[in-house]
């Protein structure tokens, strides 16, 4: 048997929000089917790499977000197909394919990373864009830092405390200014044997500017404001070669090589797996990195009931950022809902972007308006603190960035040594053996003489 629903939300990201929440305050009935049980706030997601916030701070459960309306029905699964010409689509939940009948869909499925046809690469780097990530990621810093405490080999102590992130965008300059401050103002603290200049950060980005969809002054007022704490900011520079030791590095005739523990990719993104299946099934054509190119009005292809949203699209240049979502997702519900004719055009409302790089230093450009320092930094906080789920979450968000950026605090920094890496590095000729713990026992009393009573 088929369900058969009004609308097919497919994902869980900003724009499928922005759909879900639109259509469930009209009443109109929908599927929202996600691969996760989260809506995740990607942009917060350095900070659970490095242990200012929990994951459970950025990611809150959709079913919970949407479990006061009566017409939202959230599932747990992986879409697989489309029919268009019949109005369905498969999904895959526990291993079973269950199909679900729609009058729209709406296809909000995101990004993941691009490794620009290096797809080896992958394996041998860390990469933010999922909860996982971010967590691999948080114990990976960890793990360095420990192994660096306790290593006398002084070239290992060096490659451990050796960071490289690849990419010069929002991500890439946020993990390198907060590393960098880590060392500083966290580890420093913990590791009375490691300081802040022996951990090397280097930021490395093809284009000739940091963050370079700002450009000009910000731009600039960026990479000073890296190199100022520390960090060695590498442009007009690629990336030719990465292994499990370190990267090549190439500008110009020019090739040298960085060793590093950890490297960290940011440098691109491409469009998920459904958006190939949707391109496939509709006829829309995709750009170089799997988008979709949507009609103006989100449409996709020849089919005026099939929508899609987000950073699976490209539409006009726009940037891949939440606000475009979100605004792309409130357009396809009022379409829906007929609040405005099918075939309106999206006009995507620019009010402005921001970008922090380090405790106190961020920047923000409104129109005309650019501001940078200390103003932009608690205003990209303000921002980001309204777009977050959930009294409860903004509370909890305060209180960690107070700890963390006033104070030393690391509040969700924890690390357990894993068993397989451990007997990894025990020489063969090294026997490990467990030594039971002591157990102090009370000494045994000595009885007592019996009282004789004496006449």
């Amino acid at each position: 048997m088929t369900d058969r629903t009004e609308v097919v939300v497919v994902g869980s990201g900003f724009g499928a929000l922005a759909t879900a929440k639109k259509l469930a305050k009209a009443g109109t009935p929908f599927v929202l089917i996600s691969e996760t049980t989260e809506h995740l706030f990607q942009p917060l997601l350095y900070q659970v790499a490095t242990g200012v916030l929990s994951a459970g701070e950025i990611a809150p459960s959709i079913r919970s977000i949407l479990a006061k309306y009566p017409s939202a029905d959230v599932r747990l699964g992986r879409v697989v197909d489309v029919r268009p010409d019949v109005h369905e689509v498969d999904y895959v939940a526990g291993g079973v394919v269950h199909t679900v009948g729609y009058r729209s869909l709406v296809a909000a499925t995101g990004a993941r990373q691009a490794y620009f046809g290096r797809d080896e690469f992958e394996k041998v780097t860390y990469a933010l864009k999922t909860v996982e990530d971010a967590e691999r990621l948080r114990r990976q810093i960890l793990r360095c830092f420990e192994e660096a405490h306790t290593t006398t080999d002084p070239e290992r102590r060096r490659n451990l405390l050796s960071f490289v992130v690849i990419g010069a965008g929002a991500t890439g300059v946020e993990l390198a200014g907060q590393i960098k401050e880590l060392a500083g103002r966290y580890f420093e603290q913990s590791f009375h044997d490691i300081s802040a200049n022996d951990v090397s950060v280097t930021l490395v980005e093809g284009a000739g500017e940091a963050l370079p969809a700002f450009g000009g002054k910000l731009s600039e007022y960026t990479k000073q404001s890296l190199e100022k704490s520390g960090v060695d900011v590498v442009l007009g520079t690629f990336v030719t070669d990465i292994d499990e030791h370190g990267a090549t590095l190439k500008a110009g005739d020019e090739e040298r090589r960085i060793t590093a523990e950890t490297i960290i990719w940011s440098a691109g993104v491409r469009a998920n797996d459904f958006a190939g299946v949707l391109a496939e099934r509709t006829g829309c054509a995709t750009d170089r990195a799997g988008r979709l190119l949507v009609n103006p009005d989100l449409t996709v292809g020849g089919y005026a009931d099939v929508y899609a949203i987000g950073d699976m699209t490209s539409l006009n240049n726009l940037p891949g950022q939440s606000p475009v979502a979100m605004q792309g997702g409130r357009h396809v519900a009022r379409t829906i809902l007929g609040k405005q004719p099918v075939g309106t055009r999206f006009k995507y409302r620019d009010k402005g972007s921001m970008a922090i790089i380090n405790r106190f230093r961020a920047i923000t450009r409104v129109g005309k308006i650019e501001l940078s320092g200390f103003i932009a930094w608690v205003l990209w906080l303000a921002v980001h603190l309204v777009y977050m789920v959930g009294f409860r979450n903004r509370y909890v968000a305060v209180m960690s960035w107070f700890g963390s950026f006033l104070g030393h605090r690391r509040p969700h920094f924890h690390y357990a040594q894993e068993q397989h890496r451990l007997d990894a590095d025990v020489p063969d000729d090294v026997t490990v053996t467990a030594v039971p713990a002591r157990v102090d026992r009370a000494p045994e009393k000595k009885p007592e003489p019996e009282k004789v009573s004496v006449r």
